[in-house]
């Protein structure tokens, strides 16, 4: 992904796992949550304005909010390499973190921790890593609105375009939605009984399901080496959420926690690009977000 590295932690046995994505050389990056049950660390701190500019790696996890002790494997692998924010007699690497809920399914007992967040980074790489059904997508699941047996696997899925002829955008996405992924007005995964997919938009509207809370959250990474500022970053995670709600259907409930980050790598005090490129970029974040959810639930 654009000169950053990808990493997997998997455990088949528990059904949870965390996917780093890591930027030593540091990344200018933001966020955006239109879920309404996120579950986070390190977030404020890349609103324009903060003092930081550039994280050092992102974490995507499972585990719901016991899986963000991941992070602190992250942090530890980047110290002993001496990445990080320089603050004096020590360098403080910027890992900010998202997680999912996968306790339903598996051992609930078990949530990804600093050694699991330490082994992802030991395994990434920049090109030929997994999806589907590993790292933060190991436990995923869609389709919950009649309860986790009528659900199908979830999973981690990626995608990538160019822009402009000029840059590249990539998506890394683990898909754990309440709602069905959809491909146009098609349900490719969701909620079943006997084999048959019911709609969940549907039956919320005939007022029939009964949403869990706390249970779902889609959450991934989009990055462009296109030179961007922390708040064209944060545009561009905007415009990107554009692309789960083609492709997750319904998104951004008050059951999910959808968070996305948008990293960009160009080097530092690259000119950052003008708004009309902006809206490009954007557009093609979006774009990628659906395929790389729809390749999520395809593995």
């Amino acid at each position: 992904m654009l000169g950053l590295s990808v990493g997997h932690y998997t455990d088949r046995e528990a059904l949870t796992g965390c996917t780093v994505v890591l930027t030593p050389q540091g990344a200018v990056a933001g966020v955006s949550v239109r879920g309404a049950a996120p579950g986070s660390r390190e977030l404020a701190l890349l609103e324009p304005g903060r003092l930081i500019e550039r994280v050092h790696a992102v974490l995507i996890t499972g585990g719901s909010a016991f899986g963000l002790a991941a992070a602190d494997g992250v942090m530890r692998w980047l110290e002993e390499r001496e990445v990080g924010f320089d603050a004096g007699p020590v360098r403080v690497p910027i890992v900010p973190a998202a997680v999912l809920f996968d306790l339903g399914v598996g051992d609930p007992t078990v949530r990804p921790g600093a050694e699991a967040g330490y082994a992802a980074c030991e395994a990434a790489r920049a090109e030929g890593f997994e999806t589907g059904r590993v790292g933060a997508g190991t436990g995923a699941t869609v389709g919950k609105i009649l309860g986790p047996a009528g659900a199908m696997p979830g999973g981690l899925g990626t995608a990538s375009v160019r822009v402009a002829g000029t840059y590249s955008m990539s998506a890394l996405v683990a898909v754990n939605a309440m709602g069905d992924v959809i491909d146009g007005e098609t349900i490719i995964a969701g909620a079943q009984i006997d084999g048959t997919f019911v709609d969940t938009a549907r039956v919320l509207m005939d007022g029939f399901g009964t949403p869990q809370a706390g249970q779902n959250t889609t959450i991934g990474v989009v990055a462009t080496d296109a030179p961007l500022t922390k708040s064209q970053c944060r545009h561009l995670a905007d415009m990107a959420h554009d692309g789960l709600a083609r492709s997750i259907r319904p998104v951004h409930t008050l059951y999910d926690g959808d968070t996305l980050f948008a990293l960009s790598t160009a080097p530092a005090g690259t000119p950052p690009v003008p708004p009309d490129l902006l809206t490009a970029l954007g557009t093609a974040a979006a774009e990628v977000v659906a395929r790389a959810v729809r390749a999520g639930v395809a593995e």
